[in-house]
C-alpha cells in the first residue's frame, strides 16, 4: 500500500493505520488487524516518511520521500501482487499521465489500472460524504477489492 505521509499520532506511536482510519481501510480490504500487519502479506509506504508539522488549515504540504526512496524499496520487495494507491500523492507519482481528471474519475476508473493498481480514496471517517456521493464506491470498488486474493499468503 501506498498512501500520505504519517499524521501526528501515527509518528508518535510508530504503528501506521493504528487508528479509525486503519479499520475502515481494513474493512474495505476484508482483512483482519494481524493480517494487515503481517509483513509477509502487506507492505505500508507512505508517500512522506514524517508528519510534515501543522499549518494555518490543517497539516503542511507534504514533501514527498518517494522519488528518492520508493524504487529502492519496491526492488527489495520479493513479490508484489498489487499496489493499493490510497489518496492522490500516491495516484499521481505511480500512475502519472494515466491518472484521471480528479480523485473521483480515477478511483471510478479502477478496472483500467488493474492488474497492477488499485487506486483509492483516503478511508478517512471524514470522507463519509463523498462516499455518500458516490455509492458506487461501496457498491462497486469495496467488494472488488475485499475478492483481491490477499489470502493466499495468508494461513
Amino acid at each position: 500500500m501506498v498512501g500520505q505521509a504519517p499524521g501526528q499520532k501515527v509518528q508518535n506511536i510508530g504503528i501506521p493505520f493504528n487508528d479509525k482510519i486503519g479499520d475502515i481501510l481494513r474493512y474495505w480490504l476484508g482483512v483482519s488487524k494481524e493480517q494487515f500487519y503481517d509483513e509477509c502479506i502487506f507492505a505500508i509506504i507512505p508517500m512522506g516518511f514524517y508528519f510534515p508539522g501543522k499549518g494555518k488549515s490543517g497539516d503542511v504540504t507534504l514533501r514527498k520521500c518517494a522519488p528518492q526512496w520508493h524504487s529502492l524499496i519496491l526492488k527489495r520487495l520479493k513479490s508484489i501482487y498489487l499496489i493499493i494507491l490510497i489518496e492522490q500523492f500516491a495516484q499521481h507519482d505511480y500512475l502519472g499521465k494515466k491518472e484521471k481528471e480528479n480523485l473521483k474519475e480515477t478511483v471510478y476508473s479502477y478496472k483500467e489500472y488493474l492488474p497492477r493498481y488499485f487506486p483509492l480514496v483516503y478511508s478517512s471517517p471524514l470522507n463519509f460524504r463523498w462516499q455518500a456521493k458516490n455509492s458506487w464506491f461501496s457498491v462497486e470498488v469495496i467488494p472488488k477489492l475485499q475478492n483481491k486474493n490477499y489470502n493466499r499468503w495468508m494461513n
